[in-house]
């Protein structure tokens, strides 16, 4: 209970149980109701219960004595105060209030019964979640030297979601008299991440060598992750470094070592995280930073074709005003290299499908950001469900995986079967890099034929998963 923000919840009918449910998922909340009428039927996992045999005084009720994140004021029954709004307020001021009764005041927000309720409140709190985590960003940033040195990370290869949500913190950071570097590890290749960054100037840095990082990060006052949430997987960073700041959407398998984490899952992107960020903090919007964000959201959801929430949409609705749509369509519709076109092609010729499942092995892989650009293809196809689509480079077998099936989460098969960071992805589509000697224990010295044979053993591994066959 020592220094932990939580939700109170006053309440004792059935919407009170629903929205602690709910709420606890995020953070620690306590539920206030009369015994004798909360309809409960088991514990609530991660949710106090205060069952009260009779109604009490707020003062009376053994809380410790922290300030709540917001009072959820659902029904007046377990509170014998004469006035129960007032004696919240005396007790906790400047805290707000949300309630589904008709009631009037500074810091009060009235919602209306039902479910609609239920959704009115759970966007409200999340609103509460995004301003809280993009002031605490925004007051540690304060808080350094100025003309200090800001590592932001982005995941190896980044893609528009990383490149959009990078540019838009380096420039935050900068206009704040610090001096930021927006680094990644790997390579950048499809036409649309490169049109990208050369047309939005995006003035990312590509790090190669141990000696590189291990530069930056001496040399940083603050290091920050975009777009993943662990050291070493995926991405430069060694596994022992823990970031001060992690800023990601991905889903969480473990916790997370930073001073500040936020991490929100409910974001399909995460430069919808950012642009939130930007939104809550009131930060000036130009028309770079716009489209960056909107690119990377954009891309992230394939054009909200794939799994989306409320507040994407929200972000993108705003950015939408600033966005330079000419800038827009240049990156959306680079010219296609003739190594992407042999990649399609073979991946054409070399497909197989079985129970809704197409494999899609490569012999070669000049250009890896191709993998997707297959799969988005290959995905739409009559009879298809599931598309994987893999192939070979520098002693890894890369791969990508797209799914409409809704009984798979294949971030969570991927990662199940080759853990550690090198594979794991959302619901509908995942990804991941595979050294060779996961796959073949014995390998070659020859690396064309070594090659043959991970793909080879890949193919094999993901009949296996997919299909179950021997």
């Amino acid at each position: 209970m020592n220094g932990e923000r939580m939700f109170l919840i006053i309440g004792s009918g059935s919407l009170a149980v629903r929205l602690s449910r709910w709420c606890s998922e995020s953070r620690r909340s306590v539920l206030v109701g009369l015994a004798a009428t909360l309809p409960l039927d088991g514990p609530l996992d991660g949710c106090e219960v205060m069952a009260l045999p009779k109604p009490m005084m707020l003062n009376e009720l053994p809380l410790d004595a922290h300030k709540p994140t917001a009072v959820l004021f659902l029904d007046p029954d377990a509170l014998s105060d004469s006035d129960p709004i007032l004696a919240l307020k005396k007790k906790w001021s400047n805290v707000p209030i949300l309630t589904t009764m008709e009631l009037e005041g500074d810091g009060i927000d009235l919602i209306s019964v039902d479910d609609v309720s239920l959704s009115a409140m759970k966007d409200r709190i999340r609103s509460w979640e995004q301003k809280d985590g993009a002031t605490v960003v925004q007051h540690y940033l304060q808080s350094v030297p100025k003309d200090s040195l800001v590592a932001i990370f982005c995941h190896d290869n980044p893609d528009p979601d990383a490149l959009g949500a990078g540019l838009a913190m380096y420039e935050m950071i900068a206009e704040m008299g610090l001096r930021p570097e927006l680094l990644h590890g790997g390579m950048i290749e499809h036409q649309q991440n490169r049109a990208m960054v050369r047309l939005l100037d995006i003035p990312v840095r590509r790090l190669i060598l141990d000696w590189e990082v291990n530069d930056v990060l001496r040399d940083a006052a603050v290091i920050i992750t975009l777009d993943f949430h662990r050291p070493g997987a995926n991405n430069i960073l060694p596994e022992d470094c823990v970031p001060h700041i992690v800023i990601d959407h991905h889903s969480l398998e473990e916790s997370v070592a930073a001073d500040i984490s936020l991490v929100r899952p409910e974001f399909s992107a995460t430069s919808s995280m950012v642009a939130s960020l930007l939104m809550s903090l009131n930060h000036p919007i130009t028309p770079r930073i716009a489209t960056a964000l909107a690119f990377g959201i954009r891309t992230d959801t394939l054009g909200f074709t794939r799994q989306f929430n409320a507040v994407d949409i929200r972000a993108l609705s705003w950015l939408n005003a600033y966005v330079d749509d000419e800038m827009m369509k240049s990156i959306e519709s680079p010219p296609r290299s003739q190594d992407t076109l042999e990649c399609f092609a073979e991946a054409l010729a070399s497909r197989t499908m079985e129970q809704g499942i197409l494999l899609a092995p490569l012999s070669k892989m000049p250009n890896r950001d191709a993998l997707a650009q297959i799969a988005d293809f290959l995905l739409p196809t009559e009879g298809v469900q599931t598309v994987v689509v893999f192939g070979p480079r520098r002693g890894k077998v890369i791969l990508s995986a797209r799914t409409i099936d809704p009984n798979l989460h294949l971030g969570r098969i991927l990662s199940d079967t080759w853990g550690g960071g090198l594979s794991g992805g959302h619901k509908a589509l995942a990804g991941g890099q595979i050294p060779f000697a996961h796959l073949v224990d014995s390998l070659p010295q020859d690396p064309d034929t070594a090659a043959s044979m991970a793909v080879a053993a890949m193919q094999e591994s993901l009949l296996h998963l997919f299909l179950g066959a021997e």
